[in-house]
């Protein structure tokens, strides 16, 4: 019986620290209720939408507001940052690097101008684009080859308007469409976890 406990445990703290299984997405955006629902938070806002599907709530932890599911043999962490926009990649490589996760596993999910409303876009690896949150992101990981999911925001503003347009809020016909883009959305992050991102990319991208 001694030994069939000490497999047992043996088994769960490989599974506990076994990279391959613990997946880490981190939604890009600024804390605070003034930002709460503009375009820019739509990373707070799709990882709000898992944790209510999943029924968790976030706590504040190092760097930003964390929870956690397991799903499927693997372990979902959801990160929101509360460092701003601007500094994000210091919550993505603390908790790279506190949970031992390989980068392959880690998703950034972020807002994107070149993308229609709605629009969902995977890829393995890519630039910043002159985006600040990935942008710093990559400066303090030191490598563009990590996965991201850019929701698309539409570039509807007038030269020059593109910060004030960002930090804007939704349109009550975007309002209206969002609920089934970030149901979508949450599919497609646990997709991610259980499918691998190649299957992903090719169930989700551009639908």
């Amino acid at each position: 019986m001694r030994a069939f406990f000490a497999r047992l445990l043996s088994k769960e703290k490989k599974e506990e620290i076994d990279p391959m299984k613990k997946f880490l997405i981190v939604g890009l955006g600024n804390p605070g209720p003034k930002y709460e629902d503009t375009r820019h938070n739509i990373g707070f806002k799709i990882l709000d939408k898992l944790a209510e599907k999943k029924e968790l709530t976030f706590e504040a932890d190092r760097y930003g507001d964390k929870a956690e599911f397991n799903f499927k043999g693997r372990k979902f962490i959801l990160i929101k940052p509360s460092t701003f926009m601007n500094l994000s990649g210091k919550a993505v490589r603390y908790w790279l690097d506190k949970e031992k996760i390989s980068i392959q596993n880690l998703m950034v999910i972020t807002d994107d101008l070149n993308l229609s409303f709605g629009t969902l876009r995977l890829k393995a690896k890519g630039s910043h684009g002159g985006h600040n949150g990935l942008k710093h992101i990559q400066e303090l990981l030191q490598t563009t080859a990590y996965p991201r999911f850019r929701f698309g925001i539409s570039d509807e503003f007038s030269k020059g308007n593109q910060i004030d347009y960002v930090l804007s809020e939704w349109t009550s016909e975007e309002q209206d469409k969002l609920k089934e883009r970030l149901d979508t959305s949450s599919e497609l992050i646990l997709s991610f976890g259980t499918a691998g991102i190649n299957n992903t990319m090719n169930s989700f991208n551009g639908k």
